[in-house]
């Protein structure tokens, strides 16, 4: 049987804001699907683009912060991720989430992924970068809400936390696991 595009798309119907906050807005929708169905509540959760950085500097040492995640819990070792400013670039934003984060700078860049945390229920994506070579060139510039550390790894480290379980947040394991299968 061969396989046909066809629009998929829903229509929005009706739209409310339920809040809307500097980091999250929420929305409840009434939707109509093209099979003539109508969803009466579909809520989207509006946030703006993130990035997330595997950063490795010249040595071969990726550059982790370790900070406590109060919804989880759990103090953990993440690679560099932050908000992207309104009408930022999400290069810019990655490169100044890095210096902001940890002091590390300079290095080659490239866009590795773009994913969606969930793509049912939430409006926004996360750019991933990989950045190689970069140097500790500045000193770190912490927002208030940011009490965190930085840990330089080996790749045998990185590897091994993945394998166990220990990188808890799904948008930065992605591309670490996208690094290493692509490496083979």
């Amino acid at each position: 049987m061969e396989h046909k595009e066809k629009d998929m798309k829903w229509t929005t119907l009706d739209s409310e804001y339920l809040f809307r906050r500097p980091w999250l807005t929420a929305r409840k929708d009434r939707v109509g699907l093209p099979n003539g169905h109508i969803i009466e509540e579909y809520y989207v959760l509006e946030y703006p683009d993130w990035i997330n950085v595997i950063a490795i500097t010249p040595d071969d040492r990726f550059v982790f912060v370790r900070q406590y995640r109060y919804a989880l819990g759990k103090t953990v070792n993440e690679i560099v991720a932050g908000v992207c400013e309104e009408g930022e670039d999400p290069l810019e934003t990655a490169k100044r989430e890095l210096m902001e984060e940890t002091g590390y700078g300079g290095g080659e860049w490239t866009k590795t992924a773009t994913l969606s945390a969930n793509a049912s229920a939430m409006s926004n994506l996360t750019h991933c970068y990989i950045a190689r070579g970069v140097e500790l060139i500045g000193g770190r510039c912490l927002d208030e809400g940011e009490d965190l550390e930085v840990c330089l790894f080996s790749r045998e480290e990185v590897r091994g936390m993945l394998e166990r379980g220990e990188i808890w947040q799904s948008l930065m394991a992605a591309p670490l696991w996208k690094m290493f299968a692509e490496e083979k």
